[in-house]
């Protein structure tokens, strides 16, 4: 088996989305699409009491992409434009294709124990035949997520397959792999991932060796090719997500929500707004 090396080593930017939302922004949807099919991940968590009421994501539009909101803790009340609502809680996950288009609201809400709130969002990108597609949720509550525990390594599998379990996500065009890994110190945690796809991990806590290179939280990282992803631990334990797709190698046109394939497609979405056929 060929490891894949570390290409690039990500430091986390400040941003702030929505009504005022703090958050650490790994990457960010731009045309030259180089961590094709991924777009964006976002790393937000709301702790410091100075911060005063939590601001969310009011209603707000989507289209040609997926949107993925995994909770560590706290929890995320949505709804949207088509009647759907619900509460996205610790441990679950909520994975929406947008498709040709839809409106929705994600509210933060603390952890009742804890008092925080601590999660992921990562977009996806869908390939330009289905990005008009109809939009559709898979709501995944945590007790339906396998865990694996393996040589020290404690595997949430949400998609794709590790160690012979498969994540309940299916159905996605870009075939990913995401896991949430929390690997005990003394420990190794091996992952195929198939020659050509893309591939990512986001070290949120502790520190490990990385294809022998010793990276701690909070990183992401981008790795070369090869066809599997090997980490290692000595003395400290780490946390991190892992994430790869396959890429469509399409040109796309971000533009806020929309990421498209074309101007055009652009400006066709802006059209549909201002004159309220956005939603079908």
């Amino acid at each position: 088996m060929n490891t894949r090396p570390i290409s690039h080593l990500i430091e986390p930017q400040y941003a702030l989305e929505g009504a005022g939302v703090l958050l650490r922004r790994s990457i960010a949807p731009l045309a030259s699409n180089e961590f094709d099919p991924f777009l964006l991940f976002d790393h937000f968590a709301f702790n410091d009491p100075l911060e005063g009421p939590i601001r969310g994501f009011p209603m707000h539009p989507h289209r040609g992409i997926e949107t993925v909101t995994y909770m560590l803790e706290g929890s995320v009340s949505h709804r949207d434009s088509l009647g759907n609502a619900g509460l996205i809680s610790a441990g679950d996950v909520q994975w929406m294709t947008s498709g040709r288009g839809i409106l929705h609201e994600e509210m933060p809400r603390r952890s009742e124990q804890s008092g925080v709130i601590y999660g992921f969002q990562l977009w996806v990108n869908l390939p330009a035949a289905q990005k008009m597609g109809q939009p559709r949720y898979q709501e995944v509550n945590a007790s339906t997520i396998p865990s694996v525990t393996k040589d020290g390594a404690t595997v949430r599998v949400v998609a794709g397959t590790w160690e012979g379990t498969r994540g309940p996500v299916t159905e996605i065009s870009a075939s990913p792999l995401y896991l949430d890994v929390r690997l005990d110190p003394a420990s190794r945690f091996v992952c195929p991932v198939p020659s050509g796809h893309t591939a990512l991990a986001y070290v949120f806590e502790g520190r490990g060796k990385f294809s022998g290179a010793e990276v701690e939280s909070v990183r992401m990282i981008e790795f070369g090719d090869g066809d599997q992803i090997e980490v290692q631990t000595e003395a400290e334990g780490v946390q991190f997500m892992l994430m790869a797709g396959k890429p469509f190698k399409e040109p796309i046109v971000p533009y806020g929500p929309f990421v498209m394939n074309t101007v055009e497609e652009i400006q066709q979405t802006l059209i549909e707004l201002r004159n309220g056929t956005f939603i079908k």
